[in-house]
């Protein structure tokens, strides 16, 4: 792992625990346990550091879409195995989710941070298109407008979920999508 990867790591864990107001180049480096001003020396602004993190998180969130493997024969229950194995992972990464869960509050007047997180973001473009694919090996038939739904009804659960808001049955939730998704 590079110093850049360690201190968007160390990033992501002083947002989680205190916000995205926490985050400091000082905060940083003690959390990284690196010498005074080392982040600095890789992001010189607050905003530089900011865009750091950001890009960190949305790193992990490509690796994770990267270690997915779909099979060549797919049905209902293996479609949500498959969401529920992606969420599950996704949510294994909690100071990540916590972090972006932070951000998408605290950086809703700045767009060229915000954009990644959302969306509009690069990785989401791809995670619709496998989504598209499940859902179609499924035989759905509105399968690009339905994949957006999914995505973000994954997004919400692991949001959910992050946030601890209470108790969901995210099998039930997926299954009952998948479903209504075939009988139309």
């Amino acid at each position: 792992m590079s110093r850049i990867d360690e201190l968007g790591d160390a990033g992501i864990r002083v947002v989680a625990r205190g916000g995205g107001r926490s985050l400091t180049h000082r905060a940083v480096d003690a959390e990284a346990g690196v010498p005074s001003g080392s982040t600095t020396y890789y992001a010189r602004t607050r905003h530089a550091l900011t865009a750091l993190v950001v890009a960190r998180i949305t790193e992990h969130l490509e690796l994770d879409l990267d270690d997915l493997v779909l099979p060549d024969r797919l049905d209902d229950a293996m479609v949500v195995g498959i969401a529920e194995g992606f969420l599950e992972r996704l949510a294994g990464r909690r100071e990540a989710q916590a972090a972006r869960l932070a951000f998408l509050t605290e950086l809703r007047d700045d767009p060229d941070l915000r954009v990644p997180l959302t969306a509009e973001a690069p990785v989401r473009t791809a995670l619709v298109a496998t989504a598209e694919t499940l859902l179609r090996a499924v035989g759905v038939a509105d399968a690009p407008e339905a994949a957006v739904d999914f995505v973000g009804l994954l997004d919400a659960l692991l949001l959910y979920r992050t946030a601890d808001v209470g108790p969901l049955d995210a099998s039930r939730v997926l299954r009952a999508y998948v479903a209504g998704l075939r009988r139309t």
